[in-house]
C-alpha cells in the first residue's frame, strides 16, 4: 500500500469495544469514572469510554510504529495517551486485549478502504487482486508496527482464536462477496466462499510473516522484490479459485 493508502486506513480505522455494564458517568480527562444514574449517565459513560478507547488505540498504534512490540507497554500507552491507569483497565483486561483492538482497528480500516476501491472496479477478480497486492506489498510499509502485528497474529491465532477471527471478519466478508460475484459470472469456481476467502487470507498472512523475518531481496538498483512476490501470491491464489 502507498503511504497515502496507509494514512487513509489509519484515518478511517475505528475500534469496536464492549460497552460497560451499569450506569456510569464520565469524570474529567484523567480517565476516572464516577458512579452515575439514569439513561443519560449511561450514555455519557459509554461516550467517554469510547473516546478514551480511541485515544488508547491511537497511542498503541504510534508506539508500535516507533518502538515495535517491546515498546508497547501499559505504562507507555498511558504516558502517550495522557490517561490514568484506571482508564486502561476500564477498557482492556491486559495487553492482549489492546493488541486485539489494534488488529480490529487496522483491519476494519483496511476493509473499508478496499471496499471503497472495489466499488469502482467492475471485475471481482481485479478487486481480489487489488486486496492481495496491497496487503503483501504493504507488509513493511508500517515498519515496526507491521512486523509486530505479523508476529502477534500467529500467537493470537492460537491463544485468542475467536477474538482474532472477529477482527479479520470485515476483510474476509469483503473477499467472500467478491468471490461470490465471481462465481455468478463464471470466473470463480463454485465452492464455499468463506472457505476460499480464508484460504487466500492464510496464504497471504503466513507468507507475510515469513517474509518479515527474512531480509528483503533487492535488485541491482536497490528495489525490493515485494511487487514480484505479491504478483506471485496473487497468481497462486488466482489459479486456486479460477473456474
Amino acid at each position: 500500500m502507498s503511504e497515502a493508502t496507509a494514512e487513509r486506513i489509519g484515518n478511517t480505522a475505528q475500534a469496536s469495544w464492549r460497552e460497560g455494564d451499569g450506569a456510569e458517568a464520565a469524570a474529567g480527562g484523567d480517565g476516572i469514572v464516577a458512579a452515575g444514574g439514569g439513561e443519560d449517565g449511561t450514555e455519557a459513560a459509554a461516550a467517554a469510554l469510547g473516546e478514551r478507547g480511541d485515544r488508547l488505540i491511537a497511542a498503541g498504534m504510534e508506539l508500535l510504529e516507533e518502538r515495535g512490540l517491546d515498546g508497547l507497554t501499559v505504562r507507555a500507552v498511558l504516558d502517550r495517551s495522557g490517561l490514568a491507569r484506571r482508564a486502561f483497565y476500564d477498557r482492556f483486561a491486559g495487553k492482549d486485549d489492546l493488541l486485539l483492538a489494534l488488529f480490529n482497528a487496522h483491519l476494519q480500516g483496511a476493509a473499508a478502504h478496499f471496499a471503497g476501491s472495489c466499488a469502482r472496479i467492475d471485475d471481482p477478480l481485479e478487486c481480489l487482486r487489488l486486496i492481495v497486492l496491497s496487503i503483501v506489498e504493504g507488509r513493511r510499509e508500517s515498519g515496526e508496527r507491521s512486523t509486530a502485528m505479523s508476529r502477534e497474529h500467529l500467537r493470537l491465532a492460537e491463544a485468542r482464536p475467536d477474538e482474532l477471527q472477529a477482527a479479520i471478519r470485515p476483510l474476509l466478508a469483503l473477499m467472500e462477496r467478491q468471490l461470490e460475484a465471481g462465481m455468478a459470472r463464471g470466473t470463480v469456481r463454485r465452492a464455499p466462499s468463506a472457505r476460499l476467502a480464508m484460504l487466500m487470507y492464510n496464504v497471504m498472512a503466513t507468507t507475510v510473516h515469513t517474509e518479515l523475518l527474512t531480509p528483503r531481496a533487492r535488485d541491482k538498483n536497490g528495489r525490493s522484490a515485494d511487487g514480484e512476490l505479491a504478483e506471485d501470491i496473487w497468481e497462486f491464489c488466482r489459479r486456486a479459485i479460477a473456474a
